[in-house]
């Protein structure tokens, strides 16, 4: 069994819901990686604050934020088992990050140092 990496792209939330709705967000996404552990294929997650963060391009250009051009971020990620990529975008395929209409899970395989 591989492991892949669910990355979740999106905007900032909390610059367009209320704070429940954001709460409301955060409930749905533990819930659905609660569905993805009860199969035991959960291997690791975070998420990462936008509260500060510097991106750092080639020539030493440093800009302040995690925005890129499109105007979204890397939100975190989460680590799961499965038996191949098509499994593991079925597990995407649940994230509520994507109810936001330009949000995406990228999904990639990882390999561990030393495998």
């Amino acid at each position: 069994m591989k492991e892949y990496a669910l990355i979740f792209r999106h905007q900032d939330g909390a610059k367009f819901a209320t704070p429940e709705q954001v709460q409301a967000w955060m409930k749905q996404t533990m819930d659905w990686i609660g569905s993805i552990a009860a199969k035991n294929k959960f291997v690791s997650g975070i998420g990462l604050p936008f509260a500060d963060a510097r991106v750092v391009r080639p020539n030493n250009v440093v800009t302040k934020g995690a925005f890129g051009a499109l105007n979204e971020t890397l939100g975190g990620y989460v680590i799961v088992k499965a038996d191949s990529i098509d499994e593991a975008v079925e597990f995407a395929k649940g994230s509520p990050v994507l109810q936001g209409p330009d949000n995406s899970v990228e999904v990639r395989e990882i390999s561990r140092s030393g495998e």
